[in-house]
C-alpha cells in the first residue's frame, strides 16, 4: 500500500489562507505514530470514575488489592482501545482535517504516514486492550468491544456516522455512557450465571436513567464543540469540506440541539437521583451552573471547548469542575437524614 500523501487542494481564496498547503514530504517517525494514538486524551477516561463510585455504593465491593489491580487493568484496557479509535480516526480524517484551522497541524496531515503501520498499530492496540478487558470480566469485555465498534462506525465508510447531521454528535457522545459502564463493571462482582453473555451484561447494567443522562450530557458537550468549530471556520462551504455534517448545520440549529441535549440530560439525571441517591439532589444547582458556564465558554470567539488542551487554560472553570467532582463524591457517601425526612413529609400544591 502507498503511504498516505494528501494531494494539494485548489480552493477559492475566500476560504482562507490556511486551506492551501503542500503535500507532506517528511515521513512519520516513531514519535509521530505514538502521537496519533493521543495518549494525552486518556484523561477523558475520567468519565469512568462515576461508574466506579455508583457501583461501589450498590455492591459494596471490598477495597483490596484485587480491586486495585482490576482498576489498573481496566483503565489500561480502556486507554488502549480508545487509542485504537484515535489512530484510525486521525488517519482516515487526514484529507478533511487540512480544512480545519487547528487540526491541519495533526500528524497525518503534516507527515507521510504509512497505512500498513497505521493499521498494524490499530490492530495491536485493539487486541491488547480487549485481552486486558477479558481479564476483568465478560461484561467488561463486551462493553469494551462495543467501544471499539463505535469507533469503527464513527470513522469508517460506509457507516462513517461523523458525516451525518446530528448522528455525528450522538454517535460520538455515546462513548461517555460506555465509559461509565466500563467503570461500573470494574466494581461489579464477577458471577457465573447460566445465561448467555448478553444476558449477564443486561442483568448487571447500571440504571437506564443514568445511562441516558450521561449520553445526553456528553451530546451537549459535543454539540457545543461543534458550534465552536463551526464559528471558528466561519465559511459554511469550507466547514462542509472539513465535516460533511456541517453542510446541514447552522449556528441556530446547533444551539437548539444543545438546548435539547441539556434538558434531556437534566430530566433523566433527576429521575436517577430521586430513585437512587436523594443526597445528590443537592448537587443539581451546581450541575446546572456547570452546563451554563460551559455554554458561556462555548459561545466565545475561538472557544477553548474545541480541545481539552485549550479548556485547561480556563483556570476558574477547571477549579469549579474539581469542586463539583469533590461535592459529588461527598454526597455519594454522606447520608443526609433531614433531606430524606423533608422529601417524605413535604407536599407541594
Amino acid at each position: 500500500m502507498e503511504p498516505n500523501i494528501p494531494r494539494t487542494n485548489t480552493v477559492n481564496a475566500s476560504q482562507g489562507p490556511y486551506v492551501t498547503q503542500q503535500p507532506p514530504v517528511i515521513p512519520a517517525s516513531l514519535t509521530d505514530y505514538i502521537a496519533i494514538a493521543r495518549p494525552d486524551n486518556w484523561v477523558k477516561n475520567v468519565f469512568m470514575v462515576p461508574g466506579m463510585l455508583f457501583a461501589y455504593i450498590v455492591y459494596q465491593t471490598p477495597l483490596d488489592l484485587t480491586l486495585f489491580s482490576r482498576i489498573m487493568i481496566g483503565l489500561m484496557s480502556t486507554c488502549l482501545i480508545a487509542s485504537a479509535n484515535y489512530v484510525i480516526n486521525e488517519y482516515l480524517d487526514a484529507e478533511f482535517d487540512k480544512f480545519h484551522p487547528l487540526k491541519k497541524k495533526r500528524t497525518s496531515v503534516v507527515r507521510v504516514v504509512n497505512p500498513v503501520l497505521v493499521y498494524t498499530e490499530y490492530a495491536a492496540l485493539a487486541a491488547i486492550g480487549l485481552s486486558l478487558a477479558y481479564i476483568i470480566s465478560m461484561q467488561f469485555l463486551i462493553i469494551s468491544a462495543f467501544l471499539l465498534v463505535m469507533g469503527f462506525i464513527y470513522n469508517v465508510k460506509p457507516f462513517r456516522s461523523k458525516d451525518r447531521v446530528y448522528l455525528d454528535v450522538l454517535s460520538e457522545s455515546v462513548n461517555n455512557p460506555i465509559r461509565f459502564a466500563l467503570g461500573w463493571f470494574i466494581f461489579t462482582p464477577v458471577v457465573a450465571l447460566p445465561q448467555s453473555a448478553w444476558d449477564i451484561v443486561w442483568l448487571t447494567l447500571p440504571p437506564t436513567s443514568i445511562i441516558i443522562a450521561y449520553w445526553m450530557g456528553g451530546a451537549f458537550l459535543m454539540a457545543t464543540k461543534r458550534f465552536a468549530e463551526y464559528r471558528l471556520i466561519e465559511n459554511p462551504e469550507l466547514a462542509g469540506l472539513y465535516r460533511k455534517s456541517f453542510k446541514y448545520y447552522t449556528e441556530n440549529s446547533l444551539l437548539i440541539s444543545m438546548f435539547f441535549y441539556a434538558l434531556t440530560s437534566a430530566f433523566f439525571l433527576g429521575i436517577f437521583l430521586v430513585k437512587n441517591r436523594l443526597e445528590l439532589l443537592i448537587s443539581f444547582p451546581f450541575f446546572a451552573l456547570l452546563f451554563a458556564w460551559y455554554l458561556r465558554i462555548g459561545l466565545l470567539k475561538d472557544s477553548p471547548v474545541q480541545g481539552s488542551e485549550k479548556l485547561y487554560t480556563r483556570k476558574w472553570f477547571m477549579l469549579y469542575v474539581v469542586f463539583f467532582a469533590a461535592l459529588l463524591v461527598t454526597l455519594m457517601f454522606v447520608d443526609i437524614e433531614w433531606l430524606k425526612w423533608f422529601l417524605r413529609h413535604t407536599t407541594f400544591s
